[in-house]
């Protein structure tokens, strides 16, 4: 049989999870860093015309803003979670890179939704990404649930189920936001709303704080 590298078929990754967590943090502000080379305005305009380029560039920023928040919180899910790991098995590492993957793409469906925001597939697509990072941060989480071993001694699985629910809810938030982008676009970004509502359903002490908010714990 071939050697597979890396040792990804052995039980635990060859990677600690604070180095993992290092790797994790660098895409994300990589990401953040992206979504702010978005924003532009044509060069060597005249002077009677940057205004109207600027009020062009405001859909931009919409978008920028609405991204930067989604990562932001997408961070802090990712430092509560890590908070619970031990070891590193080749399911968290699988799972952990499809989340940096989508991280660090996130930039073209903000790029979509800012330009064609009006439009179902630029909306659905975005709706699409955002409900795909939060499932890979629920996956993790059911993944400790699943491989006790894997995480810190004194995890409370109550606390990792809570967190699931939490990420499940909202990951219907945002899917469910795909099929209602091609009714209206206007719609499911309201529909995003619904996240508010479903965070504080499960909002409890701070040591019950999941996906994808990451509070402190």
């Amino acid at each position: 049989m071939t050697n597979i590298p890396f040792g990804l078929l052995r039980r635990e990754a060859v990677v600690g999870p604070e180095r993992l967590l290092a790797l994790g943090d660098a895409v994300f502000s990589i990401a953040m860093t992206l979504l702010a080379l978005e924003i532009t305005v044509a060069e060597g305009l005249p002077d009677d015309e940057v205004p109207h380029a600027v009020r062009e560039a405001v859909p931009m920023i919409g978008a920028y803003l609405l991204s930067f928040a989604v990562i932001g919180a997408l961070w802090l899910a990712q430092h509560a979670l890590f908070r619970s790991i031990k070891t590193v098995d080749r399911w968290l590492l699988y799972l952990y890179f499809a989340l940096l993957a989508v991280v660090a793409a996130l930039p073209f469906p903000t790029r979509l939704i800012s330009e064609y925001g009006d439009t179902a597939t630029a909306t659905a697509c975005y709706g699409a990404a955002i409900t795909l990072a939060i499932a890979l941060v629920c996956g993790m989480y059911l993944r400790l649930l699943a491989n006790p071993a894997s995480a810190v001694p004194d995890t409370s699985p109550a606390v990792l189920r809570e967190a699931v629910r939490r990420g499940v809810l909202l990951v219907l938030v945002f899917a469910s936001s795909v099929p209602v982008a091609f009714f209206s676009p206007s719609l499911a970004k309201y529909w995003w709303l619904l996240a508010i509502p479903a965070r504080l359903l499960f909002r409890g002490s701070p040591d019950t704080a999941g996906v994808p908010a990451g509070e402190a714990r």
